[in-house]
């Protein structure tokens, strides 16, 4: 596991991809389970250890994690995430390039519990939800393209399901038009970076997780500013 931040009130990770953030009925084991057995080692803890999921990342996607050590950090760091006052940044490799290099993506999200899939159209529709990001190119390679993307709204697979409605699907991301799977079952598409004040100290907070160790990611973001 590794991390990334850590004080008293909060703990930060990069999770991998293929980790679960929290438990579901395959009953694999959770990164909030590893999280909390990290933090009873490190700490010598009797009993239970507190640790509160603040957010969650789709299985396949990697990046930074947020977990609350206390239940004070927990309640004010989901005022913040519900009051729109965290940023994240993602970072993703789409197998083509978008019809322009940078602009806004906006539309209607429905999410069918069959198959676990999420539909976006640019009309609403009975039962949608409103859904908007913003992306820029950062690179171009032979057969990639790496994007930055900016979330306006939280949906269900809205990164996912709205690159895929412009031509864009994300490289491995079979349920949402990519043509093949990558080698670890994962998808192209990490939380590269986290903003927010922090809910106890009242320190700005402005964390980076490092791209996967792979060649196609590092030779993409070396032909980037954003180091």
């Amino acid at each position: 596991m590794e991390v990334v931040y850590e004080d008293n009130h909060l703990i930060v990770v990069n999770k991998a991809v293929g980790e679960l953030v929290q438990g579901d009925r395959t009953g694999d084991v959770a990164l909030v389970e590893t999280v909390r057995a990290y933090l009873k080692e490190k700490y010598a803890k009797p009993g239970n250890v507190f640790c509160g999921v603040v957010h969650r990342l789709d299985r396949p996607v990697s990046g930074l994690v947020v977990f609350a050590k206390t239940s004070k950090a927990l309640e004010r760091m989901n005022a913040l995430f519900r009051d729109g006052k965290v940023r994240k940044t993602y970072w993703a490799l789409t197998r083509n390039r978008p019809p322009k290099p940078e602009g806004r993506i906006e539309g209607y999200i429905t999410t069918s519990q069959q198959g676990n899939k999420s539909y976006h159209s640019v009309t609403p529709r009975e039962g949608a939800k409103h859904a908007a990001l913003s992306y820029r190119t950062l690179a171009q390679g032979e057969r990639y393209t790496l994007l930055e993307i900016n979330l306006e709204t939280g949906r269900k697979h809205q990164i996912r399901v709205q690159l895929a409605s412009i031509g864009c699907p994300i490289k491995g991301d079979l349920k949402y038009g990519d043509k093949r799977s990558n080698p670890d079952g994962g998808i192209s598409l990490m939380a590269r970076r986290i903003e927010f004040t922090h809910p106890v100290s009242g320190i700005s907070i402005d964390l980076t997780a490092p791209v996967p160790d792979e060649p196609l990611w590092k030779a993409l973001e070396a032909g980037t500013s954003d180091r």
